[in-house]
């Protein structure tokens, strides 16, 4: 799946789908065929981790 280039448009994006399925951030990535470490890497270009405990990128 092609997922958005742009980190800023990335961060909304994922922390939407998080949310909408409910799913944690290991199950979203296995489940639209993307690397985890491709998302976090982006992410935390931006300043943005990964809190399992909220469940989105803050």
């Amino acid at each position: 799946m092609n997922i958005p280039n742009d980190p800023a448009i990335l961060l909304s994006y994922i922390n939407t789908q998080l949310r909408d399925t409910g799913q944690n951030l290991d199950d979203l990535c296995k489940s639209l065929c993307i690397e985890k470490n491709t998302v976090s890497e982006k992410l935390s270009s931006i300043g943005y981790l990964y809190d399992p405990e909220k469940n989105r990128f803050a």
